[in-house]
């Protein structure tokens, strides 16, 4: 028969950290001992998903044809800057502003493939506008053809359900337009 006291003993969690081999022998723990912390943790498991499909490796590609930087001059590669920027907006960080901080942050530097600091706001800001209407057809051609390829037997039919959503602008950006509907400038022509 239980004691009161064996009752209502703690327990204790015997529970073993999972283990992350990242580019250049870093290492990353998932465990709650706390330590150096930090609250993406999950981007890990996207990482993984992502080295897995290829999809940000094959979509860099694509934009590396369209790179008009001078080869030899190169610091941040286009697959680099492509994983920091969707891993940052998977996380919540929508803002350009934010990648200044974060590109310091070793779990970011690790899932982008590098062991030193990142791009920093004006760089990914080069980098997005950088975008033509032929780089963004290339994109979307590639998507499509890897969802298409993703079943076994091709679908019959895509439906695409387009719902924009006005981007307001707070003075005279350059691409903004006064939207009538939304009755305000944003960047929805």
């Amino acid at each position: 028969m239980n004691t009161s006291k064996e009752r209502f003993a703690m327990t204790k969690s015997n529970t073993l950290p999972f283990n992350f081999q990242a580019p250049k022998g870093r290492k990353f723990d998932l465990s709650f001992s706390g330590g150096h912390t930090t609250s993406d943790g999950g981007l890990l498991l996207l990482s993984k998903l992502d080295e897995k499909l290829g999809i940000t490796s094959d979509v860099a590609k694509i934009l590396s044809r369209f790179d008009p930087r001078q080869k030899g001059k190169i610091q941040h590669t286009a697959l680099s800057m492509l994983r920091q920027r969707v891993y940052g907006i998977a996380a919540g960080y929508e803002d350009l502003n934010d990648h200044n901080e974060l590109k310091h942050d070793k779990l970011y530097q690790s899932i982008a493939g590098r062991d030193k600091a990142l791009s920093g706001a004006s760089t990914l800001s080069r980098f997005e506008n950088n975008s033509t209407r032929e780089m963004c057809l290339a994109i979307s051609i590639f998507l499509i053809e890897s969802f298409i390829k993703s079943h076994r037997i091709p679908p019959k039919e895509i439906i695409l359900d387009f719902d924009s959503t006005d981007d307001a602008v707070h003075g005279e950006q350059e691409g903004r337009f006064f939207h009538g509907y939304y009755n305000h400038y944003c960047f929805l022509p």
